[in-house]
C-alpha cells in the first residue's frame, strides 16, 4: 500500500486548496495518509546563510522532513501567485530540501546525487491565469520551477500536474466539478 503525503502550501484554511487536499484525502482513503499543511508549522523560512552554513531545522521542520523521507507519493496542493507558489511553501523548501536530504553534491560533477528517487509525485495548482496563457506566454514559470527544479532535481519522478483555473469567479459547479475530479485522482492512487 502506497504511503501518501498531501502538502498543502495555502496559507489560507478557508481557501479552496484546502477543500482540494481534503478531496484527495477522501479519495484516497484506503491508502496510508497523512497531512502536513504548511501554516502548522513554526520554522522561519529564511535560508539564512544559504548553503555555506547549516541551520538547525526547528522540530516541525524535522517533522516534516521525516514525513517526506516515509512517503512514497507526494501531493503538493498550492495556488499560483505571481507565477511562483506562496513565500511559505518557497521558504519550507528552501529550509528542508537541503544538501545531504535531498541532493547531495558529489566532487568532480556537475548535478548532484539524487536522493530522493523512487518517489512519485502530483501538483495541483490553483490559478487565475488560465493554463494556455501560462504555459504559451509565460512559459510555466512556477511549475518548470517546482516539478523540475526541485521535485525532479532531487529525484522525483515522475511529477504530474493538474492545473485548475481561472478560480476568480469561478462558479459552485466549476469549482464541484474539480474537487470530484481530485476525489478520483485520490481513488487511484490510493
Amino acid at each position: 500500500m502506497k504511503r501518501i503525503l498531501i502538502v498543502n502550501g495555502h496559507p489560507d484554511k478557508e481557501s479552496f486548496n484546502y477543500a482540494l487536499a481534503e478531496a484527495y484525502q477522501k479519495g484516497a482513503a484506503h491508502a496510508t495518509l497523512d497531512q502536513l499543511n504548511l501554516i502548522d508549522l513554526v520554522f522561519d523560512p529564511n535560508l539564512n546563510y544559504g548553503y555555506r552554513k547549516r541551520t538547525d531545522l526547528e522540530p516541525d521542520l524535522k517533522k516534516a522532513w521525516q514525513k517526506i523521507k516515509d512517503a512514497d507519493h507526494l501531493v503538493w496542493v498550492f495556488p499560483m501567485w505571481w507565477y511562483s507558489y506562496p513565500a511559505l511553501m518557497k521558504g519550507f523548501i528552501d529550509r528542508t530540501f537541503l544538501p545531504g536530504h535531498a541532493f547531495e553534491f558529489e566532487e568532480g560533477k556537475v548535478l548532484p546525487k539524487k536522493i530522493l528517487k523512487g518517489k512519485s509525485a502530483r501538483i495541483i495548482v490553483t490559478a487565475d491565469t488560465p493554463r494556455w496563457y501560462d504555459y504559451l506566454w509565460m512559459r510555466s514559470p512556477a511549475l518548470n520551477q517546482f516539478k523540475k527544479g526541485t521535485l525532479q532535481f532531487c529525484g522525483i519522478d515522475p511529477v504530474r500536474v493538474t492545473y485548475i483555473a481561472p478560480i476568480k469567479h469561478s462558479s459552485a459547479a466549476f469549482r464541484d466539478k474539480w474537487l470530484q475530479r481530485i476525489e478520483r485522482l485520490g481513488q487511484r492512487l490510493g
